[in-house]
Formats: structure tokens, sequence, C-alpha cells
């Protein structure tokens, strides 16, 4: 569905995206993430025929966005950042406006309209004036635009920037329902939304591509096996880490009193709790609690692009 190569965008001296390229197959969510002024949103915005590129090129179903763009656009829907939508006119107006202009043949255009009603639930609010809805039914509105013309691809600009927990539960879900019907580039920072809504992560870094794959096979690959916690009693809680960070497959260990309970977070190689459970029997600590912990995107998203800090 989306063919990159060598995508480049420079301002000036400045590159923005510095020769990227990926794929993206037909019913995909492909997530899409980078932390502030990474790229991610000029290059949506080279994909979605909204800004030229300084090189390389890129396609939509087949259709060059650069030179074919009227054609590419057929079968694009794009959400930005920040929807920019008129505050006097009710909403069925406003997608009726958009789907003419989208070229919707005018006897569609009613069947279209009770579609994207029912999907990005604004049935209730489609009299109303777009300037006296919430965020959440601004953004709701913001995604029929996009979806309107029933487009193959939508490529979302953090679509649930500004949403309250409810409202970001209701964009997941209504997200993950599109994925029968459409292909989706979805970027966003709520990196949890990524790991319960898309197949496959891109992670983006000053214009480079620093990651490409599942969330489980990056959570495998790029993270040191994540964290475990031994809840124990001791008297000496500094002499215990000691001998915590001896033990085979643990990195560091911190502590935290917890009344007459110690709490010791160690990030972790491998699994060395039964290494940890062996130390406390012989050194007769009484265990409370002892578990490990994935590695999360969250870790992955931050060591890939702190990679060079550190």
């Amino acid at each position: 569905m989306i063919k990159v190569e060598n995508l480049t965008k420079r301002y000036g001296s400045v590159t923005a995206v510095d020769g990227i390229a990926f794929e993206v197959g037909k019913g995909e969510i492909m997530g899409f993430l980078g932390p502030n002024g990474a790229g991610k949103s000029t290059t949506m915005r080279m994909l979605a025929c909204y800004l030229p590129p300084t090189s390389g090129r890129a396609e939509v179903a087949g259709c060059d966005v650069f030179s074919d763009s009227l054609r590419a656009r057929e079968h694009i829907g794009y959400m930005p950042e920040n929807v920019p939508l008129p505050q006097d006119m009710r909403v069925s107006e406003y997608l009726r406006f958009r789907a003419a202009l989208k070229g919707v043949p005018g006897r569609r255009i009613k069947e279209r309209l009770s579609d994207v009603y029912d999907l990005c639930g604004l049935g209730e609010v489609e009299r109303k004036m777009i300037g006296a809805l919430s965020k959440g039914y601004r953004q709701r509105v913001g995604l029929a635009d996009a979806m309107i013309h029933e487009p193959e691809l939508l490529i979302l600009d953090e679509p649930t920037i500004g949403l309250d927990p409810n409202q970001i539960r209701q964009v997941r879900e209504l997200i993950k329902n599109l994925r029968s019907h459409h292909t989706i580039l979805l970027s966003t920072h709520i990196l949890s939304e990524v790991e319960m809504t898309c197949s496959r992560v891109i992670i983006i870094n000053k214009g480079r591509i620093e990651a490409l794959d599942t969330p489980e096979n990056l959570r495998a690959r790029l993270s040191a096996g994540g964290e475990a916690t031994l809840e124990i009693r001791v008297s000496d809680p500094a002499a215990t880490a000691a001998k915590l960070k001896a033990v085979s497959g643990v990195k560091n260990c911190s502590h935290q009193r917890l009344g007459e309970w110690t709490r010791f977070t160690m990030k972790i190689e491998g699994d060395p709790r039964e290494s940890l459970h062996a130390l406390a029997v012989a050194e007769k600590w009484p265990v409370r609690e002892l578990a490990r912990k994935g590695a999360t995107l969250e870790q992955v998203f931050v060591e890939v692009t702190h990679a060079e800090e550190g």
C-alpha cells in the first residue's frame, strides 16, 4: 500500500527527513514514533501530498505521490495533528461539503454520511455547530472527514491528542475496527496505544529510521530484558543491593523502603529470578514478592532515541 524509497526533505541546511525507506502492506496498522522534531509529521505530510520532497520517491496504491498526486490523493485520507475545522458550520453541513469536495458522487453522499456517523459515533451531534463540540467530538469529525471518500489509506497524525482517557479508549477501538477496510499509518506519543493497536512500528529519530519491527520483536531485540522486583525484609538495604548486583543477569539495582520491607528494583538481562530466589533462601531473607516485568515499548523508544547520548 505504501512504498517509500530514499525519501529526503531539507529546509536549507537542516535535514528534516534523511533518506528513509519502508513499506506498509494492505490492511496493516503501522505505528510511526519519534521524539518532537524527529521528522514524523514532515514524512506524513509528504505521503499525504501536502509537502514536496527534496529527493526520493513514494507510492500509495501504486500511484507516485509527487508526480501523480491527484490520483494518489484519491486513495489517501489525511488527518493532521491540528484539524482545521470551521466553527460556524454544522457537522452534517461540513461533512457533506467535504464529501463533494473530495469527489464523492452526489447519489452516494447520504450513504457515506450515514456510514461515517456510525463509525465515528457522530449521530447525536450531526446537527450541532462544530464550534460547540468538545475536543473529543472535533477529533471524530476530523477522522470522519479523512474517511468520507472511502480511501484505502488513512494517515493519522496524533489522532488522540488532547483527549481524556475515555475518549482515547474510544478512538483506539475505532482505529482497530477500521483495519478491515483501511491501511493505517498512525503517529502518536501514547506508546501504550501503539502496543495495543499496531501490527508494526517505525521509530524515527533525527530524520532517520532507527528501528522497524513488530512491538514484540522490538522489545525482545532492543531492550536489555526488562525489570525484576524483589520485596524482602532486611536490616541493611545498601549491603543487600550490592549482593543482588553480583547476581548474573542483574545490571543495576535500586531500593525503596516500604515500612519494615524493602523493594529492590533491578534492570536485568534474561531471567535471573531463580538465582535471586536462591540467594534469598541462602541469606534467609523473608520474601514478600519476586516478579519480572518484560520490556515495554517505552523502554525501547527511550533506548533507541537516546542511544547517542548514552
